[in-house]
């Protein structure tokens, strides 16, 4: 189905303001996949937050233009489905990297965060980054560890003396 010029430049706005609030993206060939199978990988990028849209290579230059996705244009070649992390830098990465290990015919090609390229390899150093939930925690566990040492030390000069009076207490009652 051939687009329209207000088709075109529609999901080239779509696009481009997604592309404006996402933190990474990932550039995956889908050729060989089913219609099922492209549909189950809609469903699980939805579930996850992942915005996920198969885009004539030339729509998605015009749309990455300005973004920090902008570096990710000139490789844009083939039959490619793009995914926008939303809610987390790593969310996308994890959704293709799952996605591939039931399906080879999907092949990641790029990867791009923080304004840099970066190769296919890198999909699993990204898909590897924890999520928000998971940053806070470990966040609060590093500023809770400080607190919990200082109050273990106030507390152990009384513990041992206790433990110590207990010890006399107890070898009295036993010599007696």
């Amino acid at each position: 189905m051939a687009l329209n010029l207000e088709d075109k430049k529609s999901i080239v706005a779509e696009v481009a303001a997604v592309a404006a609030t996402a933190h990474s993206a990932v550039a995956a060939e889908y050729s060989g996949l089913t219609v099922g199978e492209m549909t189950e990988l809609r469903v699980k990028a939805r579930n996850e937050g992942v915005y996920l849209r198969v885009v004539k290579n030339t729509l998605a230059r015009r749309a990455f233009e300005g973004t920090d996705f902008e570096c990710m244009a000139d490789d844009l070649v083939g039959q490619l489905v793009l995914a926008l992390s939303i809610e987390d830098p790593g969310c996308a990465a994890r959704v293709i990297k799952d996605f591939s290990k039931e399906h080879d015919k999907l092949v990641t090609k790029m990867v791009s965060i923080g304004g840099q390229k970066l190769e296919a390899s890198a999909l699993a150093q990204l898909a590897s980054l924890p999520t928000y939930d998971q940053a806070i925690s470990m966040l609060m566990s590093v500023m809770k560890a400080p607190v919990e040492k200082f109050v273990r030390t106030l507390a152990e000069p009384h513990t041992k003396m206790v433990r110590t009076v207990a010890a006399v207490r107890d070898q009295k009652q036993a010599s007696a």
